[in-house]
C-alpha cells in the first residue's frame, strides 16, 4: 500500500483550519492576498519569485499551488524553469558559501594540532 508522505491539501482541511484559528487563518489570508497585489513587481513576477522560493524551502503545495498562480499570471514554462534554476543555484551558494564556517574551523584546530 502507497501512502502520500504529504496528505492532500482539501477544502475539508481548510476549514479546519479556519475554525481552529479564524482570526490568524483571516490575517495569513489578507497579508497573503496584500504581498501577492500589482505594485512595484508585477504579480507574475511574484509568483516566479514565490515558485523559487518554494523549491528553496521545498514546501510541495506551495511549489504546485504558485506554479499554478504564475502559469494563471502569464508566465511561461521557460520562465517558470528558468526560476527554479535560480532557486537551484542559490539553495547550491548557499552550502558554497557557508563552506567557510567549515574551513575557519578546521584551520581553528589544525593551529591546534600544530
Amino acid at each position: 500500500m502507497s501512502e502520500a508522505v504529504y496528505p492532500q491539501s482539501t477544502r475539508e482541511l481548510a476549514q479546519t483550519r479556519r475554525a481552529l484559528a479564524p482570526e490568524a487563518e483571516a490575517a495569513f489570508r489578507a497579508f497573503s492576498q496584500k504581498v501577492f497585489e500589482e505594485g512595484a513587481l508585477s504579480s507574475k513576477v511574484k509568483e516566479l519569485i514565490a515558485v523559487a522560493v518554494a523549491h528553496v524551502t521545498q514546501c510541495p503545495y506551495c511549489i504546485r499551488g504558485h506554479t499554478k498562480a504564475a502559469l494563471r499570471k502569464g508566465a511561461t514554462r521557460e520562465e517558470i524553469m528558468e526560476a527554479i534554476w535560480v532557486a537551484a543555484e542559490m539553495r547550491a551558494g548557499g552550502a558554497y558559501a557557508h563552506s567557510a564556517l567549515a574551513i575557519e574551523e578546521m584551520e581553528k584546530a589544525g593551529a591546534k594540532q600544530s
